[in-house]
């Protein structure tokens, strides 16, 4: 997904909040109809920017203040000389209050309206169907008109967010316009950033409608966008430092057959920052762990009996990486739930916890994709995807623990239901390993001393970006290639010495 410049915000609201935003705008003085004049300009403007030789528009208006907006485009594409027609999907006889104004102000600019009746578009397509307030799937006739529009093969812009998308939760309700540009107002939607949302959304461009910001204060943030400006912030390095004022980490995983991500988790965390790092994996991958990285005490461990000489001294546990769940595993991943140090749970360790075959201790930190957070909460993948910030809540909730809920959008939750996302990746990141070095990134800023849902935070946004970076290049992206990238930009936003 692209964004605009200068950077979005980074708070991030649920519908009903930016409703509310909308009504304390005009209780305290602006009339929502010189809000809708001020939502209308800046799609106009959006849209000339993207599109400044097109001449032709054609707006898709349902019967809302989506649709009022829409009217309002259309009379300033017409003021501008422009070919414009609105398709009303909705019944122009039900449109009520600034919704209607806005209709009547189109009319008086010449603006050719029409019922949709399957007509062949033309033009750059705006889409002024369904706002904010849509519930349950999309019905007909805006399914059908929806339909047209990613059938058309015109570029597409989406008013307020594209028709379709559930503004809290990312999830395509039924049918969702395919939008090249959506331009959104007053409070960015929660929705614009997670699940379906990066297939729908295009380039997304920001208008606060000149709100101000006293009032904008007064509602609370749902969820907060991670960026630059405002990640966790891992203190730089005096000059006297050494190596255990930096904490161990000590990666348990790495089963026959699985060893790489044992691995993976065990680079990432060394190249990180963790002073020292520790890997308890099957004797036959000792021999691979030293070769790849000499720094590294690697241990075979073939009970756990031995895993607890290396666990008393480390500073975070990262657990689960190909640990798999046959016996080896379950007696370790047993060793580490019942060891009182923060710990990350990952991979086949959130399996066995799904099993309810161990509990987890306090102070961890659990990473599942959608398909393990569906049988963590047993439910299926498909609720959990329905609605993934509720689901990251839950999880939170129901393990006392910090949970990295990944994907697209990937989504933080504390245990007291504070809320963070990620919206940088690359879809060339749909490869194995991945998740394995973000557990490795997590346990080094743990090990340094970052509090769980902190480091948490940093290591998503880090793991996302390299990802995205890295993804430039195209397919066959390895989850190794990350590990050097995430090390240059933690370099970058946060130095090692001041």
């Amino acid at each position: 997904m692209l964004h605009s410049k200068p950077p979005l915000p980074d708070a991030l609201y649920g519908a009903a909040q930016v409703r509310d935003l909308d009504a304390r705008l005009i209780a305290a003085g602006t009339p929502g109809f010189e809000l809708m004049q001020r939502a209308a300009h800046a799609a106009w403007r959006a849209l000339r920017r993207r599109w400044p030789d097109a001449g032709d528009v054609t707006v898709l208006a349902g019967r809302g203040n989506n649709a009022g907006d829409g009217y309002l485009i259309a009379a300033l594409a017409k003021r501008a000389g422009w070919q414009v027609r609105v398709l009303a999907v909705g019944d122009t006889a039900a449109l009520t209050g600034d919704a209607e104004s806005a209709y009547k102000e189109a009319l008086a600019e010449g603006v050719d309206v029409r019922p949709w009746q399957q007509q062949a578009l033309s033009g750059v397509l705006v889409d002024a169907l369904l706002g904010t307030g849509l519930k349950g799937d999309v019905r007909v006739p805006y399914a059908d008109a929806i339909e047209a529009i990613n059938a058309s093969g015109l570029p597409v812009l989406a008013v307020d967010i594209p028709s379709g998308l559930c503004a809290d939760t990312g999830h395509m309700l039924g049918k969702a316009v395919r939008a090249d540009l959506t331009v959104t107002f007053i409070g960015l939607k929660i929705g614009l950033f997670t699940g379906d949302a990066p297939d729908l959304v295009g380039e997304l461009v920001f208008d606060d409608l000149q709100a101000d910001p006293a009032i904008v204060a007064q509602v609370p943030v749902s969820v907060k966008r991670l960026d630059t400006f405002n990640l966790p912030r891992l203190a730089p390095r005096s000059r006297t430092s050494h190596k255990g004022m930096f904490g161990r980490a000590l990666v348990i995983g790495g089963d026959l057959g699985f060893g790489g991500a044992a691995l993976l988790s065990t680079e990432s965390a060394l190249r990180c920052g963790a002073g020292m790092v520790t890997l308890a994996t099957r004797p036959e991958h000792v021999s691979a762990a030293l070769a790849r990285f000499p720094e590294v005490m690697s241990a075979g461990i073939s009970s756990a009996n031995q895993l607890m000489g290396l666990i008393e001294p480390a500073t975070v546990l990262v657990v689960g990486p190909g640990l798999g769940q046959a016996a080896w595993g379950r007696s370790l991943l047993s060793a580490a739930a019942n060891a009182e140090r923060p710990q990350v749970w990952d991979a086949d360790a959130l399996n066995q916890l799904a099993a309810g075959s161990v509990s987890l201790p306090e102070g961890c930190v659990i990473t599942p994709h959608p398909g393990e957070a569906a049988r963590l909460l047993g439910v299926s993948t498909r609720e959990i995807q329905a609605d993934r910030p509720a689901a990251a809540k839950a999880l939170a909730k129901k393990f006392d623990a910090v949970c990295v809920l990944k994907g697209s959008g990937s989504l933080i939750s504390s245990p007291t239901g504070e809320l963070a996302l990620a919206d940088h990746g690359h879809p060339a990141m749909a490869t194995g390993g991945l998740g394995d070095v973000l557990a490795g990134v997590i346990g080094a800023l743990m090990a340094q001393r970052m509090p769980a849902f902190e480091a948490a935070c940093l290591a998503v946004w880090l793991h996302a970006l390299a990802g995205e970076k890295c993804g430039s290049d195209g397919r066959g992206l390895a989850a190794a290639d990350l590990i050097p990238v995430i090390r240059k930009l933690l370099e970058e936003q946060q130095p090692c010495l001041s």
